[in-house]
């Protein structure tokens, strides 16, 4: 099999990419995806929200996906189902169809589009019995958004991201007890917006600064014991209290799939857990871009499809030009109050703009993004309110910065 460009990974991610490589003039592109249709996670988020930025409209996950997958197919974009990549390189991706067998696919340029999974009880090391009723939130709802099943009747959700959030609404929507959501940390994880509508609208308390330390149950789940947390996070044990539950759904954050990247030697951040890129997506191996949550865990869709737009166009350019003149190599650290930044490495071969994308590491009411370069300050800009759950980014021009830039976000205090 002989294509210009393989994405892996048909979600919102590798879709977007695919799109966007066959604009730019790439004729034969192949989307591989383990799952036996294209949308990815979409599929199974029901709720609104989606293509606010993006198509100026809102829209539930599957049509958001809808939107995506009809544009690839009219464009004439290939896709492969069933299909697990065992291999990647710059040349070639080997694979495994449940078909066909085994498959060596040719290619000019790869995508990585594997998007990220969520933590289970065990990568948080919960201690207690193993009884049914110990489930993520992502599966809890595919089990009920797809597959028609109820998880439980009273409900904790340990962890305040977005999913954990979303399913708060759903199930009690669907007449479950939500008890309370639970969050180690002094904020919440998740969008803002999610908060409100998701727990206060519906009185489900969210316990901040606290942790599950106990679960209880034989074949299933009993209770749990739930403690406040120092600010060491350990917990307190004289604030123990139990909670009568059938089911704990955690919520508690998302790894990248990058299992394949790292087999191909592509180098790894070990804060983002993702690949280091360069301003292009481009990875340490040329030839082999990265875009969506397989790069950073986005808060948005909308802004995993701007970014692989973006990645798309990156590869289309490799595949027809060639390798990328690097002129001068900087990088990109993150400073005080941010957690990361990306691009990690920027390319300084000609006046561009320059996206950079950062978190906050905690909650910061009012302040300034800024980047400083030779100890100079080039870029400063305002923003009302950062959370860790919402991801930032700035735009700047690259006749800006010369050399290593650091980014800041500086509280205000006036």
């Amino acid at each position: 099999m002989r294509f210009a460009l393989v994405v892996i990974g048909a979600g919102p991610a590798g879709l977007a990419a695919a799109i966007s490589a066959k604009k730019a003039g790439i004729d034969k592109v192949l989307v591989i995806d383990r799952d036996s249709e294209a949308g990815g996670i979409l599929n199974q988020c029901i709720h609104s929200g989606f293509g606010l930025s993006y198509f100026k409209q809102e829209l539930t996950g599957p049509e958001y996906a809808e939107r995506f997958i009809l544009q690839a197919k009219e464009l004439g974009v290939d896709f492969l189902f069933d299909t697990m990549a065992l291999s990647v390189s710059p040349t070639a991706v080997k694979a495994l169809n449940i078909k066909d067998g085994f498959l060596d696919i040719q290619c000019k340029a790869v995508i990585l589009a594997m998007g990220c999974r969520e933590r289970t009880r065990f990568a948080i090391a919960v201690p207690g019995t193993r009884p049914s009723g110990v489930i993520t939130a992502g599966l809890a709802q595919r089990y009920i958004n797809i597959e028609g099943r109820m998880i439980g009747k009273r409900v904790v959700i340990l962890g305040s991201g977005d999913i954990g959030l979303i399913m708060a609404r759903r199930l009690t929507l669907e007449g479950a007890e939500v008890i309370a959501c639970v969050e180690i940390m002094p904020y919440s994880s998740g969008l803002t917006r999610n908060i409100a509508q998701c727990l206060d609208d519906f009185d489900i308390p969210l316990m901040l600064s606290h942790t599950v330390t106990g679960i209880h149950g034989s074949s299933r789940l009993k209770g749990i014991t739930v403690a406040k947390v120092d600010d060491k996070m350990q917990p307190v044990k004289e604030t123990e209290q139990y909670i009568t539950c059938d089911t704990l759904l955690l919520s508690v954050g998302l790894i990248p799939e990058n299992e394949l990247s790292e087999a191909a030697g592509v180098l790894i951040d070990a804060k983002t857990r993702g690949p280091v890129i360069y301003d292009n997506n481009e990875t340490s191996i040329p030839g082999i871009f990265a875009c969506g949550n397989v790069l950073q865990v986005h808060d948005l869709a909308d802004n995993v499809s701007n970014e692989s737009e973006r990645t798309g166009q990156a590869a289309a350019e490799f595949i027809l030009k060639g390798q990328e003149d690097p002129g001068s190599v900087i990088a990109a650290y993150a400073g005080e109050n941010v957690s990361y930044v990306l691009p990690q490495k920027i390319r300084l071969n000609g006046e561009k703009s320059l996206e950079i994308y950062m978190r906050v590491k905690r909650p910061i009411k009012s302040g300034y993004i800024v980047i400083t370069c030779n100890g100079e300050e080039v870029k400063r800009t305002k923003r009302t309110y950062l959370t860790p759950g919402e991801m930032e980014h700035l735009s700047i021009n690259t006749a800006l910065i010369s050399s290593d830039i650091t980014v800041d976000i500086k509280e205000r205090n006036d």
